[in-house]
């Protein structure tokens, strides 16, 4: 079964949060893009809803978090290699994110983040194929 997972952020300002986004290389589904919101494509599968705080509100009755201050969400996206984790974490800070942590390196996994114009936190990580492939084997060959 084909899962589709929508992410819904508030965001300050719609227009910046775009621009950030697309200096990153994510594009955006206009027919679900207005004033109070778009819908950023990560993948056939997953999708990131970029939504303007007031509009945010109307989905819930709890206070917003202030990701500057408090994390409500860690989101961790996957990548084809350590360069492209680098890569990515790069152009995000050149678009206006910070890194509020080191690289972490460790031999098999790499990961890096930033956060993005509101504060949210997007780690980014490869894994070496071949460590996942050597976990697996045992328990393929016990079934």
């Amino acid at each position: 079964m084909a899962t589709k997972i929508f992410v819904n952020l508030p965001v300050k300002d719609l227009n910046k949060s775009i621009e950030f986004f697309t200096q990153l290389g994510y594009s955006f589904n206009p027919q679900f893009t207005d004033e109070n919101a778009t819908c950023m494509i990560i993948s056939e599968h997953i999708y990131v809803m970029l939504l303007v705080e007031k509009f945010f509100q109307t989905f819930t009755k709890k206070e917003i978090a202030d990701a500057t201050k408090t994390t409500e969400v860690l989101i961790c996206l996957s990548a084809e290699s350590r360069e492209a984790v680098d890569a990515l974490v790069s152009k995000a800070v050149a678009a206006g994110g910070t890194t509020p942590n080191e690289p972490q390196d460790q031999g098999f996994m790499y990961g890096h983040g930033f956060q993005d114009l509101d504060g949210h936190l997007w780690e980014v990580m490869y894994m070496d194929p071949a460590a996942i492939n050597q976990e697996q084997a045992p328990a393929e060959a016990s079934a």
